[in-house]
Order: C-alpha cells, then structure tokens, then sequence
C-alpha cells in the first residue's frame, strides 16, 4: 500500500472518542487502512460529481452527494 496519508495518534483519538479505553498499534493501522479506502472511494465519486457539472472544484455538495 502507498505511503499513508492520515496519522496514527488520529485514529486513536477516533476510537477513544467513542469509549475505547486502550488501542493496539494494529487496530490504528487497519482503522487507518479503512477510512483511506473508503476516502479514495468518495473521493472519486465526487471528482465525477464535478466534472458532471463541468467544474474543476470539488463543493461539500460532491462530497455529501458521493457518501450517500
């Protein structure tokens, strides 16, 4: 997998914030290899979204529209 893009101190402040007490280094890697999927996945739909409507500009609307 390419070099990741979101840090590891991130997801486990993302899993403490919903009441994990401890997290294993590798259950931050694979939360971190999850959400880059999933953001690349919406990503590309929202690049689609915007260039259907002949912008260069990805708005919040592309995003929102591209998670539904």
């Amino acid at each position: 997998m390419p070099r990741a893009i979101l840090p590891l101190a991130a997801m486990e402040k993302l899993l403490k914030k919903v009441g994990a007490e401890r997290v294993s280094d590798p259950a931050k890697v694979a939360l971190r290899e999850e959400l880059e999927k999933m953001a690349e996945q919406i990503g590309e739909k929202a690049v689609r979204f915007s260039r259907h409507s002949k912008r260069k500009t990805i708005k919040s609307e592309d995003i929102k529209l591209a998670v539904r």
